[in-house]
């Protein structure tokens, strides 16, 4: 079972600035419930919401030595509308970041199978348009630094997700998109994902 997915803000600069905010001088962290993990194949827009974005990260697992020993795709869903008001009230953004379903998740490779984990390449393409592209080696603060980052501050477990940050390139999904992710390392493919948006 997921406990906690733990997720960082602002990790790749090219985001940071498409979204008009400062990079971080140290990970901007925050929580996901571990129970809004999708492993489906379908994505579905809350009611309530009218603007919900893709982010495509790097996912880890953390194991039972709360080192990182696999990596996955995963889509930080984020309702932008819900957000915007959080932040203009100066409030968490865990209806923005927790619904049901606002974590769609591949399947795990072990990292044991990976040469060089900088090389590791991630694209998102919507109906048939790469939208997001972002390389492992381009994170402001890369996973193990992540990891020491939140086992410093918080009370990590085993069973726990790291979410890594997204690239540039996020916007809002609309019923009937049609979603493929790929996970390649030096030109090896790794993983692939598919999401339909109802």
């Amino acid at each position: 079972m997921i406990r906690n997915i733990w997720a960082v803000g602002r990790n790749y600069a090219d985001h940071a600035r498409e979204m008009k905010a400062e990079i971080p001088k140290s990970p901007m962290i925050f929580l996901k419930a571990g129970s809004c993990v999708e492993t489906g194949s379908k994505i579905k827009i809350p009611a309530w919401s009218k603007d919900v974005h893709h982010e495509l990260e790097l996912a880890y697992w953390i194991d039972e030595n709360l080192k990182l020993s696999h990596v996955s795709l995963a889509l930080d869903l984020t309702a932008r509308d819900a957000q915007a008001e959080a932040k203009a009230k100066g409030q968490p953004w865990t209806s923005a970041k927790s619904f049901t379903g606002a974590c769609p998740l591949g399947s795990w490779v072990s990292l044991a199978d990976i040469d060089t984990q900088e090389e590791l390449q991630f694209q998102l393409i919507k109906n048939n348009e790469i939208v997001q592209s972002g390389y492992a080696r381009d994170m402001i603060f890369n996973p193990e630094i992540l990891l020491q980052h939140i086992k410093n501050h918080f009370p990590v477990m085993p069973s726990d997700l790291l979410l890594t940050g997204t690239p540039a390139g996020v916007a809002s999904l609309k019923s009937g998109d049609v979603l493929q992710a790929r996970l390649t390392a030096a030109n090896r493919e790794l993983l692939t994902c598919h999401w339909d948006v109802e």
